[in-house]
């Protein structure tokens, strides 16, 4: 941008008036803030058209298994994936909460659980034991008894008008800056292993993954993309937005700039940590295609 490393010796009048360096601070950071602010805005827009072309995407309560675990007490007891459980020791199921209380409640008892596989019915005796319940970071939440099934994913489109298609699209992509928040910092705390981290490479694998599956896993990837983009960039790293906001915020506070030898050696640290974690992102990268 015009100005944004001035020099007063060679900007006329007239360019000076209209450089980025000599605007007001509240003007200089609403302007660096615009590139995170528009990967926010792209986001929300684009579950918006999508949930006003198709619908809200609702998770269907059914009692089918979509999974069931390798040796499980389920999948030893011969429960296969499709299965749709009926009752449990005689008491019918209703939802997928039905069977979870079953189960936990088991106190390690067998139980005979009736299923339906395609136009048979059978019953199944199956032994609970107790496993450790894990979120999506990997991290212990509880022990409890389970039988290793896992619920199917079945999904229903309810459409919805233009306010509510709104509103959650904004739900939706707040989900998604919250979950990019927390990723981070639970790699902070080495919960999550650096070598999770990926770079173009891994990008260009996933984004194929999930055009294979559909166009709707294809958004909604974009979505989480550019959401990670925005609270990646917004980091108060120098070279990044959120670097530049900071010095913004220090001047605005200070009433007066960083001293400019402060700021290109805050400069070129930020660089040189870019830099390195590109390498190690690609090295990831790399090390996955041959594994």
């Amino acid at each position: 941008m015009l100005g944004e490393n001035p020099d007063d010796g060679e900007l006329s009048p007239e360019d000076r008036a209209a450089s980025f360096s000599h605007k007001a601070v509240w003007q200089r950071f609403l302007v660096v803030f615009a590139g995170p602010a528009f990967n926010f805005l792209f986001t929300i827009a684009l579950f918006w058209l999508m949930f006003l072309a198709v619908g809200v995407p609702n998770a269907v309560d059914s009692t089918v298994i979509g999974q069931v675990n390798p040796h499980s007490p389920a999948a030893q007891a011969g429960l296969q994936a499709g299965d749709r459980i009926i009752a449990i020791d005689g008491n019918t199921v209703n939802g997928w909460q039905d069977v979870l209380n079953a189960v936990t409640v088991s106190s390690g008892k067998p139980l005979t659980i009736a299923i339906r596989r395609g136009a048979a019915s059978q019953q199944v005796a199956v032994t609970p034991a107790i496993d450790s319940v894990k979120n999506i970071y990997g991290e212990e939440v509880e022990k409890r008894y389970m039988i290793g099934i896992v619920k199917d994913d079945e999904m229903r489109l309810v459409r919805v008008g233009l306010i509510q298609a709104f509103v959650d699209a904004c739900q939706q992509s707040w989900m998604y800056v919250e979950l990019t928040v927390t990723g981070f910092v639970k790699i902070l705390q080495n919960i999550i292993p650096a070598s999770e981290l990926g770079g173009p490479i891994l990008i260009a694998q996933i984004a194929g993954q999930q055009m294979e599956r559909g166009w709707m896993n294809l958004f909604y990837f974009m979505g989480l993309l550019s959401v990670n983009l925005a609270v990646l960039n917004l980091l108060p790293v120098p070279v990044l937005d959120g670097g530049h906001l900071f010095f913004l915020t220090l001047e605005g506070i200070r009433r007066k700039p960083m001293a400019e030898r402060a700021q290109v050696v805050a400069q070129q640290i930020g660089l040189a940590l870019l830099g390195m974690l590109m390498v190690f992102v690609f090295y990831n990268d790399i090390v996955r295609l041959f594994h």
